[in-house]
């Protein structure tokens, strides 16, 4: 070791947008789908590079701190995203029904969500649905959903039991994230 200290991330930040970007959309199109999954992507980068100077290593990790932000960002398509859970809602399961059955355990996305299941994300508080879908989508920890939205632990906590406590009583008591949690512990 040199004793030099750490580079700092407006330094480096061309390597935080390779090792990241590619993770943040498939985030982005996951909650909004695959059309503005870039949009939100790129928005992030911007805002983040734009924040670079403000970015504290000790409240989380760059990856943490850039899912907080594009939590945000997703945040204000938030509109559009209950549109299109809605409009999932009313239109649902599709002519492929079997196959979509299977694809659901490999994959949930807001463009992939069907029927009730849609309407009931959408009928979430966007708090409730915003720590939902980090730990569904992104596979963010407890922890790092609280840096991500700058919330504590227990917060985080509560409001996965009730995002999951509404969503099970929406669906007659099934638990359709069940084989998404299992695959991913």
């Amino acid at each position: 070791m040199t004793g030099d200290p750490p580079p700092r991330l407006d330094e480096r930040f061309d390597e935080v947008f390779d090792a990241y970007f590619a993770e943040i959309r498939r985030y982005a199109a996951k909650r909004l789908g695959p059309d503005a999954a870039a949009d939100v992507a790129a928005q992030t980068f911007l805002e983040a590079f734009r924040q670079r100077r403000r970015y504290d290593p000790k409240r989380g990790s760059v990856r943490t701190w850039l899912y907080g932000i594009a939590t945000k960002v997703v945040g204000r398509h938030q509109r559009a995203e209950i549109r299109a859970l809605r409009a999932s809602a009313r239109l649902g399961p599709g002519r492929h029904t079997e196959e979509y059955a299977e694809r659901v355990d490999s994959r949930v996305s807001a463009q992939g969500l069907r029927g009730e299941l849609a309407g009931a994300i959408a009928a979430l508080p966007r708090g409730q649905r915003d720590v939902l879908l980090l730990v569904a989508l992104a596979d963010l920890s407890h922890d790092e959903v609280a840096a991500a939205l700058g919330i504590s632990y227990g917060t985080v906590g509560s409001r996965l039991n009730r995002a999951r406590t509404k969503l099970r009583k929406a669906l007659g008591g099934t638990n359709p994230m069940r084989t998404l949690e299992e695959q991913h512990g």
